[in-house]
């Protein structure tokens, strides 16, 4: 029996080899496994196209323009994404700004500019050559965080970091490890310990693309979040976030074929960054 079954693998992994275009076949499956436990929940509004759509537009004022640093590299965010982190921010007076995931410093540089302070969670070195990461990409994290005079950089694994020292936040940006556990684990630590009347909660890569879910990411959501968390969960248009606000917002059900309205008018300023 054994033997049939890792025969019957090999064959798999053979099938694949030649034919690589099999592999978006068990991703869809998959997809559709998550898209169902999310659907499972029948709350927030959701529905097969995902969660209530709220325009970027709510949240912006005719200040939030611009977006800065922003590097254009692989594994950032979308501007749109650094937009409504700083105008979700710049609401808060004397913002308190946390977020898990620290990477080049982006977010966090960008929010600096209209928060009072930042505090930035990341793995430490020590557990990121643990993984076997390379040195420069370790070096990397920070890149554009660590010149600034009002962003504390942490250091741990975001599941057993001691959150509870730290107090509540007005804005908490989750962009960690994105798969299901993690995704889950960091919502319910977030909202057990940094989490208030009034704060507003981000979770990035809740898309893959804008408009088109990452289901996955929202059942770790949807599994992490509090029973007893009254406030409105919501996907934001023209980003890849998800959104927790403690207060109602104006929303409508996603149409991932509707018209693209609105659109931006994007420009592009090159800056020479100070030698790190």
């Amino acid at each position: 029996m054994l033997t049939t079954r890792f025969q019957k693998a090999l064959r798999g992994l053979a099938r694949l080899a030649r034919n690589p275009w099999l592999l978006n076949h068990v991703l869809a499956a998959d997809e559709t496994v998550w898209q169902q436990q999310v659907l499972n929940h029948n709350t927030h509004s959701l529905t097969p196209a995902g969660l209530p759509i709220v325009p970027l537009s709510y949240f912006l004022t005719a200040a939030d323009r611009t977006v800065r640093p922003f590097a254009f590299r692989d594994g950032g965010s979308l501007p749109t994404d650094l937009l409504l982190l700083r105008a979700v921010a710049g609401r808060a007076a004397s913002c308190r700004y946390f977020e898990v995931g620290t990477w080049r410093g982006e977010s966090a540089a960008n929010v600096a500019e209209v928060a009072a302070s930042v505090h930035t969670l990341n793995l430490s070195a020590a557990e990121m050559r643990a993984m076997g990461l390379s040195e420069r990409y370790i070096e990397l994290h920070g890149f554009f965080s660590r010149p600034l005079a009002n962003i504390t950089h942490l250091h741990g694994n975001s599941a057993t970091f001691d959150l509870a020292s730290l107090g509540h936040f007005d804005v908490v940006f989750i962009d960690g490890d994105h798969r299901y556990e993690a995704v889950r684990t960091d919502t319910r630590r977030v909202f057990e310990h940094l989490v208030g009347p009034a704060t507003v909660v981000v979770w990035h890569d809740a898309s893959r693309q804008p408009g088109q879910p990452r289901w996955e990411v929202l059942s770790g959501i949807l599994d992490g979040l509090p029973a007893t968390a009254p406030g409105h969960l919501v996907q934001v248009e023209n980003t890849l976030c998800a959104l927790y606000s403690p207060i109602p917002l104006p929303s409508y059900g996603a149409n991932p074929l509707a018209d693209p309205s609105p659109s931006f008018e994007v420009t592009i300023t090159i800056r020479q960054n100070p030698a790190s």
